[in-house]
C-alpha cells in the first residue's frame, strides 16, 4: 500500500484548465468510485477546492494507477490527456503525504494560511467516505492532516499573518470600487459599529476559531462602508463572505440562493449579529432584479453553468449605468460571465486577479516568513511520524507470519511427540504442550519487539526483509497485504510530454 497523489492548482495550471476540470459534488462521488475501481487502486481521496483538484488514492503499482486514475479523469472532464500532462503534478510515497499536510495548513493555498482549506479537506473524507472510495489508510492519512492542520494554526500565528480568500478578495474588490467610484461624490455615511456574531448562528458562526481569526488580521477596508452588497449563494464560502461585508459596515445585504430556506437562515444571522444592517433573502432567480440596488456582487454558489450572464446583467443595469457595479467571482468554475466586464460601469473580479493580486503580495507581511517556516517544521515532523507509524504497521504481518511459522513447528512436534509417547496422561502433556510454547513465545518476543522498533525507522524494511530471510518466511504471505511493488516514480518529462512529478 502506497500514498500516491495526483492533481492541478493554482500553482500548476491556468484558472481556466482548473475550471474545466472541476467536478459537482455528485459527479465527484461517481468519480471516486470508478477510480477506486481501477486496477491497483484500493482507496480514493479526492480534494476540490477553487483553486485545486487533487486526487489521493492509496495504491498497489505506481504506474497503473496513475494512468488509470489520469485516464478517467480526462474521460470525465473532456480535458484531453496530453493537457492534463502538461499541468499535472504527481506525488508518491512520503513526498504525497507531506503534499496533504502541506495543502492542510494552507501552505500551498492562493492565500497562504488560509484555514478554510481544513473545512474543505474534512468535507473531502466525508464525500469519500459517502461514496464508499474511503478505507483505512487514506481515512488515517486524512484525519492525521487535519490534526496537523489544526496544530499548524494553533501553534503559529500563519492565519493572523495573512486573509484569507474571502478577505483577499473584499480587499480587490474593494479597491477597484473605489477607484471607479472616484468621481462620483461622497459616499453613503458610514454603518454604525457591529457586534459580534452570536455563537448559536451555525450559519456565520459565532465562536472564535481559524476563519475568525483570519478575518480579525485583514484590513478593515473603508470602502466597503455603506455599501449595498449581494451575496450569491449561502454555502460556508458566502456566509464567510456576507459575515465580512456585514462586520465591515456593509449599509444592506441581500443573500441569494436556490435553497431558499438556507438563504433566509443567512440573513435573519446578519440581521441577528449586526443589528444596524438591513438583510433579506430572495430565490437566486431573482438576482437580476435586484442588481440596480446593489454596488457590490459576490458569488460562490457552486454551480455547474453561469449564475449571471452578459445579457442577465445588460437587462437588469442597462447601458448608461453611471454608478459602478463590481462582481467578486469566487467560484471555481466561474458564476459570472467574464463578458460582463464589456458593460460600462461594470467591473469583475475573478480568481485569476486574485491570483495576481496574492502573487505581487506574497511573503511580505510582517510575521508571514516566520510562521512558514514553522508550519514547514511541523509538517516535517509530522510527516516522519506518519511514516514510522506505516512502517512499523507493514512490518506487522512479517511478524504475524513469523508467529504463525513457530505455531505450526510447535504442533507438528507436539503431534510426534504424541504419537511416540501415546502413555502419557492429559496433565503431563498439558505440561508439556505449555512448556513447549511458552519457550517459543520467549525466544520469540525480543526479536518481534525489537524488528517492530527497527521498521519505524526510515531503512526499516531492511530489517523486515532479512526476518523474513533469517526464518525463510513466505515473502507472498506478509508482502502482497502490506507493501505495494517498490516503484521509482518516473524522471520529470518535458512539457510536451508526460505528468510532472513535483518534489518539495
Amino acid at each position: 500500500m502506497s500514498v500516491l497523489a495526483v492533481g492541478l492548482s493554482h500553482r500548476s495550471s491556468p484558472v481556466a484548465l482548473l475550471e474545466r476540470v472541476a467536478l459537482d459534488g455528485r459527479t465527484r462521488l461517481e468519480v471516486m468510485s470508478e477510480m477506486a475501481q481501477a486496477p491497483s487502486v484500493n482507496e480514493v481521496l479526492m480534494v476540490s477546492t477553487c483553486n485545486r483538484t487533487e486526487i489521493y488514492a492509496d495504491v498497489d503499482k505506481f504506474h497503473p494507477a496513475v494512468a488509470a486514475i489520469t485516464e478517467l479523469l480526462s474521460w470525465r472532464t473532456g480535458v484531453a490527456l496530453s493537457e492534463l500532462s502538461q499541468h499535472a503534478y504527481v506525488h508518491y510515497e512520503e513526498r504525497a503525504v507531506q503534499h496533504l499536510f502541506s495543502v492542510t495548513c494552507g501552505l500551498d493555498s492562493m492565500v497562504v494560511g488560509e484555514g478554510q482549506i481544513l473545512g474543505q479537506v474534512r468535507n473531502a473524507l466525508k464525500d469519500a467516505q459517502a461514496g464508499g472510495s474511503l478505507g483505512r489508510v487514506l481515512n488515517d492519512l486524512g484525519q492525521r492532516a487535519l490534526r496537523v492542520g489544526k496544530r499548524a494554526h494553533t501553534e503559529t500565528h500563519l492565519d493572523h499573518a495573512g486573509a484569507d480568500m474571502v478577505g483577499l478578495g473584499l480587499a480587490v474588490a474593494g479597491t477597484r470600487l473605489e477607484r471607479a467610484r472616484a468621481d462620483n461624490g461622497p459616499r453613503a455615511a458610514a454603518a454604525p459599529g457591529a457586534a459580534a456574531a452570536p455563537a448559536d448562528c451555525p450559519v456565520t458562526g459565532g465562536t472564535a476559531g481559524p476563519a475568525a481569526d483570519v478575518a480579525a488580521a485583514v484590513p478593515e477596508p473603508q470602502s466597503l462602508t455603506g455599501l449595498r452588497v449581494l451575496v450569491l449563494g449561502a454555502g460556508s464560502m458566502s456566509a464567510l463572505a456576507a459575515n465580512t461585508v456585514a462586520r465591515q459596515g456593509a449599509g444592506s445585504v441581500i443573500v441569494a440562493n436556490r435553497t431558499f430556506d438556507r438563504a433566509a437562515r443567512l440573513a435573519e444571522c446578519l440581521t441577528e449579529a449586526y443589528e444596524p444592517i438591513r438583510s433579506r433573502a430572495i430565490p437566486v432567480d431573482d438576482a437580476p432584479v435586484v442588481l440596480p440596488e446593489v454596488d457590490l456582487v459576490i458569488s460562490c454558489t457552486g454551480a455547474q453553468g453561469l449564475v449571471l450572464t452578459r445579457d442577465q446583467v445588460l437587462g437588469a443595469v442597462g447601458a448608461d449605468r453611471r454608478r459602478p457595479l463590481v462582481f467578486l467571482d469566487l467560484a471555481l468554475p466561474r458564476d459570472i460571465d467574464p463578458a460582463v466586464r464589456e458593460l460600462p460601469g461594470v467591473h469583475l473580479v475573478d480568481i485569476e486577479d486574485l491570483r495576481q493580486a496574492a502573487a505581487e503580495g506574497a511573503d511580505d507581511t510582517p510575521g508571514r516568513a516566520g510562521a512558514i517556516s514553522v508550519v514547514r517544521g511541523i509538517v516535517d515532523e509530522e510527516v516522519a511520524e506518519y511514516g514510522a507509524v506505516r512502517r512499523a504497521e507493514q512490518v506487522a504481518p512479517t511478524v504475524v507470519a513469523l508467529r504463525s511459522k513457530a505455531r505450526t513447528v510447535v504442533d507438528t512436534e507436539l503431534q510426534r511427540l504424541n504419537g511416540r509417547l501415546p502413555d502419557l496422561d492429559d496433565k503431563t502433556r498439558g505440561e508439556v504442550t505449555h512448556a513447549m510454547r511458552r519457550v517459543v513465545d520467549k525466544l520469540l518476543h525480543q526479536p518481534t519487539v525489537r524488528v517492530k522498533e527497527l521498521a519505524a525507522r526510515p531503512d526499516g524494511g531492511s530489517y523486515e526483509a532479512a526476518l523474513r530471510e533469517l526464518f525463510d518466511l513466505d515473502p507472498a504471505s506478509p508482502e502482497a497485504v502490506t507493501r505495494a511493488e517498490t516503484v521509482q516514480p518516473p524522471a520529470p518529462l518535458d512539457r510536451t510530454g508526460g505528468l510532472q512529478e513535483n518534489r518539495p
